[in-house]
């Protein structure tokens, strides 16, 4: 079994996130290497097959 999502829910994701919309990190990264931290703000680039949320950040980050 793999932890992907089904193509419904990505579609879903896609439609609640297009591309150039900007969203908000509400909460700390889990990341040890993340510099992102809570209230930085990105432009979405798309959502991939996975259902990742890909975001250009304004504090120069590509993260997901």
């Amino acid at each position: 079994m793999n932890n992907f999502p089904d193509k419904a829910a990505v579609e879903r994701l896609r439609a609640q996130y297009p591309a150039a919309t900007r969203v908000e990190l509400i909460a700390p990264m889990q990341d040890p290497y993340a510099k992102l931290k809570a209230g930085d703000r990105a432009t979405v680039r798309g959502v991939d097959d996975a259902g990742h949320i890909l975001c250009e950040w304004d504090a120069g980050s590509s993260r997901t």
